[in-house]
């Protein structure tokens, strides 16, 4: 398993819930199609399971 996941946001948080787009900001993703890599913790793959729709998760 890597040890860090590249995501990108790939669905715009304009319609989301203000939770949702508050994680997707915690993310550090702030426009659309902007990749971040964040450390494989059960911290960042709890934020990833609750707004995975709108985003792209590739190992790095």
């Amino acid at each position: 398993m890597a040890d860090k996941l590249k995501v990108t946001l790939v669905k715009s948080p304009i319609s989301a819930l203000p939770k949702h787009r508050r994680t997707v900001e915690a993310l550090g993703l702030t426009k659309m199609h902007k990749t971040v890599e964040l450390p494989n913790n059960a911290a960042t793959k709890g934020m990833i399971a609750q707004v995975g729709y709108m985003l792209k998760v590739e190992e790095a």
